[in-house]
């Protein structure tokens, strides 16, 4: 079977390539890439006017199943994905039972197969993620884990923490993690500051991020292992990873769209639905997260999508759980925020969401080319329309974007040359 994508403006930041293009698949792979392809036999998608770029890699997605089907499916966690021009995803482990063994590493991968989006579960760092005992990276990998991680519930034991990276490091296993000292953080869900004053609430310290990061990167710079920082946050969290990176760390880090788009003060606006972990934080940090995507210190745009019941949601700041949805949105705040901002390039904000974060994962995504799976994303990126919460295919419809109106738009969404997502 073929398919001719016709017209479209194809964007491959792993060559650079940007131009006018017909792209020919078959039997699910990229065959061709030319400025005019005749492929009398195949079926036409007309794509003038939109970009093709390889499709997204979302690499901290919160699933919920198993364990927390109200709040979210695979199925319908996949939809969302597929609706917002993802094709790769990992899933983290802090479901119920944890992703901690491969019998339920297996479960989700089985449940995300018919959906189409490739869904690569995270293994746990630890039994339970309870930082106690490390989980068998080994077997957790030769299920498919590409990363481990306890996100969620962040590792406190130094110990701990440097054999897991020492672990992770044999393997060749990217290890992922959430920085935060939980016992500076509680249960908090603010930032502390001018806004938790104002409310009479006890904060989350930037300070309890900034720990966390240090301790990574020394203890990285040990043993000489990789390490990824989750959804960095802070100015000083940033500027660590910078001189890290400088000395030779190797040292990534990604951030999430609510970090360069909004402050503390959303949580006077909008209450829960603007709480998440680590917390919206001060107009210097916004800009700092803004200037390390333009300098290149953060490398990986993901949405830390995190969906919650309505109810849950409805509660006081206080007793609220933390996190917001994304996949939905996550390519519009990005085009947004960065490229129709003047920031950063269009090819740059998909290098972040594509190459990056699949070369890091070490897996074949975020490319287009000959002989490479057709995992593709059509969209208009000057298209604007609103964010409507009751639209989403996603269970979660916590997102502070609610009624905000953006610039881009995904139009289809292609899984091995198959469309699992078009518009209309």
């Amino acid at each position: 079977m073929e398919l001719l994508i016709k017209g479209g403006r194809v964007l491959d930041p792993a060559s650079g390539l940007d131009a006018r293009m017909d792209v020919l698949v078959r039997d699910g792979v990229v065959a061709a890439l030319a400025p005019e392809i005749l492929a009398p036999n195949a079926q036409v998608l007309h794509a003038g006017g939109l970009a093709v770029a390889p499709g997204l890699v979302d690499m901290h997605v919160h699933l919920r199943e198993p364990g927390f089907e109200a709040k979210e499916t695979v199925a319908t966690g996949c939809a969302a994905a597929a609706r917002g021009g993802v094709t790769t995803l990992v899933a983290m482990p802090n479901t119920n039972p944890v992703t901690d063994c491969p019998e339920v590493l297996r479960l989700v991968r089985e449940k995300a197969a018919p959906t189409g989006v490739h869904v690569l579960p995270a293994g746990a760092v630890s039994v339970g993620e309870k930082g106690q005992q490390l989980t068998d990276f080994a077997a957790l990998q030769a299920a498919g884990a590409p990363a481990v991680s306890d996100d969620g519930n962040p590792i406190q034991n130094n110990a701990l923490m440097r054999e897991a990276l020492l672990q992770a490091k044999s393997l060749g296993l990217l290890l992922l993690d959430h920085c935060e000292d939980r016992d500076m953080v509680k249960n908090y869900g603010v930032n502390e500051g001018a806004v938790s004053r104002q409310l009479g609430l006890p904060g989350r310290p930037a300070v309890a991020e900034e720990l966390q990061i240090m301790r990574d990167v020394m203890l990285a710079e040990d043993v000489g292992a990789r390490i990824h920082i989750c959804h960095i946050s802070t100015a000083r969290g940033i500027d660590i990873v910078r001189q890290a990176k400088a000395r030779g760390v190797a040292v990534t880090c990604e951030t999430c769209p609510q970090y360069f788009w909004l402050t503390e003060d959303e949580v006077l606006r909008q209450g829960s639905m603007a709480r998440v972990n680590p917390p919206l934080r001060t107009p210097a940090d916004v800009e700092a997260v803004r200037q390390g995507l333009v300098d290149g210190t953060i490398d990986v745009l993901v949405t830390d999508h995190a969906p919650h019941t309505a109810e849950e949601k409805a509660r006081p700041l206080p007793d609220a759980p933390s996190g917001m949805v994304g996949l939905e949105t996550s390519l519009a705040l990005n085009l947004t925020g960065l490229y129709h901002s003047g920031l950063l390039t269009l090819l740059q904000v998909l290098d972040r969401m594509t190459r990056c974060p699949a070369d890091l994962l070490g897996i074949p995504a975020g490319r287009i080319a000959v002989g490479q799976a057709a995992d593709l994303v059509l969209f208009d990126p000057d298209e604007t329309w609103t964010v409507d919460r009751n639209q989403f295919a996603s269970k979660g419809r916590n997102t502070p974007f609610h009624g905000k109106t953006l610039r881009g738009k995904v139009k289809a969404t292609l899984s091995g040359g198959k469309i699992i997502y078009q518009e209309g």
